[in-house]
């Protein structure tokens, strides 16, 4: 549901800048706020689930983000819409590292680099769900309509809440749990956790950086340089957006088999070469398949951050860790676009993103002198 709701509304800004009368710039401020909402409901609701309870408190996240996405469909202007979108975007920046730290937990470690994978998997679906149905279902239903269907959630929270039970290593330790918020000072307790903790951010920053600067301009790129029509570009993220699927799902595969920094160092690596090959293609048909595979690179590491952070925190901070580390990557990665936009002016499209291969040598460093190997190891 992150990935629909936040590319449909790309999808419908135009729609809904035309009826409530928006300037470019409070059009451009529902997608920040909704950001900036995400951020904050990360480190708020990371920590409460740490403290109340993971199936609890993911329950509270996910109403909350079907109640205000709903209420959008009724809003009336620009400030009561941006005040339903902020408030959702609390909910959907609470669901992530949740929903990672449960799968973790319910699952032996030998299979929890996959089933991180297919968590995050959730988010590439919710993406090609979104570009699929927006065009089908808006010129029908309308943006108003298009919220309602954000509804939905609110039946699937009724689902979890009355099914799902708490993880066991969860309830073992809720007996010792101690005051609420403790769970921040465990993510830099010692200068061993420090150092593991300013790595998981590199990653989840290049990480974010890397997939926000290459989707917000490649469209562009395509168009205007290339002549792509609307279709083409259409069909070029399409085919990224599979390769980038395919990639998380063999990051899981494969982490769970080689370990988790042997995995990450071979996808950073593939990450150089393919950005620096992709940057200097100019065939239409070689930029097909090439994105696809940059793609697989790219984003596949989002298939392993959630086994790796789950693996590096005691159960008491394991939440608030996924949620805080990753949010704080997804703040450094919002300067991707704004980045790339900067070289490609001052240069050229090629050299900005011929550049954005130094970010993955960085990636590269941090794994090596950071990053723990903690495969197989059972969660504290």
């Amino acid at each position: 549901m992150d990935g629909f709701d936040l590319l449909i509304l790309g999808f419908m800004l135009s729609a809904i800048s035309s009826e409530l009368m928006l300037s470019q710039s409070q059009a451009g401020s529902l997608v920040t706020w909704t950001l900036v909402g995400a951020v904050a409901g990360g480190i708020i609701f990371g920590s409460l689930s740490d403290y109340y309870g993971r199936v609890r408190v993911l329950t509270w996240t996910i109403v909350l983000f079907a109640v205000f996405t709903g209420l959008c469909a009724v809003a009336q202007g620009y400030w009561d819409l941006l005040i339903y979108r902020t408030i959702a975007g609390l909910g959907l920046g609470g669901e992530f590292g949740i929903g990672m730290a449960l799968a973790a937990e319910a699952w032996p470690a030998k299979h929890r680099a996959r089933v991180s994978s297919y968590v995050a998997l959730g988010w590439q679906a919710g993406v090609l769900g979104a570009a699929l149905l927006t065009p089908l279902l808006l010129p029908h239903i309308g943006w108003r309509g298009m919220f309602l269907v954000g509804v939905i959630p609110a039946f699937i929270a009724w689902y979890i809440r009355n099914r799902l039970h708490e993880p066991e290593v969860f309830v073992r330790k809720a007996k010792e749990k101690g005051a609420l918020g403790r769970s921040f000072r465990l993510l830099v307790k010692d200068a061993a956790t420090t150092k593991v903790s300013i790595g998981i951010i590199i990653l989840c920053g290049v990480q974010n950086f890397g997939y926000f600067g290459i989707m917000i301009w490649m469209p562009s790129y395509l168009s205007s340089e290339l002549g792509f029509t609307l279709t083409k570009s259409a069909m070029w993220t399409s085919v990224t957006i599979v390769g980038m699927a395919i990639g998380i799902w063999v990051f899981g595969q494969l982490a769970d088999r080689i370990g988790r920094k042997p995995s990450f160092l071979l996808f950073q690596a593939g990450a150089v070469v393919m950005v620096l090959y992709y940057s200097r293609l100019t065939d239409p048909a070689t930029m097909l398949w090439a994105g696809a595979l940059m793609g697989v690179f790219v984003n596949g590491m989002l298939g392993g951050y959630g086994a790796l952070i789950s693996e590096a925190y005691p159960t008491e901070a394991r939440a608030t860790a996924q949620n805080v580390l990753f949010n704080i990557g997804r703040a450094i990665g919002g300067f991707g676009p704004v980045v790339i936009g900067a070289l490609a002016m001052a240069y050229s499209f090629h050299v900005a993103i011929g550049l954005l291969a130094a970010i993955y040598v960085i990636d590269m460093l941090a794994t090596i002198f950071l990053i723990p190997e903690l495969k197989g190891v059972e969660l504290e």
